[in-house]
């Protein structure tokens, strides 16, 4: 687990006008304005009856979402606080997995996170690993930090590591 200070106004432009963070997985959200929004990322397939999806994520996609939490944050007022967490979608986890001959099938692995928390004051993001079962071996753990790093600068985020 690491933890970043992000530049909020960078960051904000970055997650909510842009697409770079469309592929990631929306586990939940909650944005404090007038009142307090929950926003929980479970997809509904049923939701969709005519559509055909054998096998459906079990969250959606930032892109579904983003202009949603976008309408509720912008306006004069900077909200009170926001959390949201994003997770790297399966099908780049496996990629990953592959990518950095790590010794976990996909299913084992619950989900690699981004915490992004404004307090009102200040933006951080922090990451997280989770397995279905515990797991002693850190390497996935190790991977993801830095290829978070990685992902920000490439992503053209200004951050820097909260030590």
């Amino acid at each position: 687990m690491v933890s970043y200070i992000m530049n909020t106004k960078n960051c904000m432009s970055v997650l909510l006008l842009s697409s770079r963070f469309d592929n990631f997985s929306f586990i939940s959200g909650e944005i404090t304005t007038y009142c307090t929004f929950q926003i929980d990322g479970t997809y509904h397939p049923e939701f969709y009856p005519d559509t055909e999806n054998e096998s459906p994520e079990p969250y959606v996609r930032w892109k579904q979402v983003r202009e949603y939490c976008f309408s509720l944050i912008k306006g004069k007022q900077t909200p009170l606080r926001f959390h949201f967490i994003l997770s790297l979608a399966p099908d780049q986890i496996e990629s990953l997995l592959q990518n950095e001959g790590l010794p976990y099938q996909t299913s084992d692995i619950k989900g690699l996170y981004l915490n992004f928390r404004f307090d009102g004051t200040r933006l951080t993001c922090t990451t997280g690993t989770s397995f279905h079962t515990f797991v002693l071996d850190k390497s996935l753990e190790h991977t993801w930090d830095s290829m978070v790093t990685k992902i920000f600068t490439q992503k053209g985020l200004e951050f820097e590591e909260n030590r």
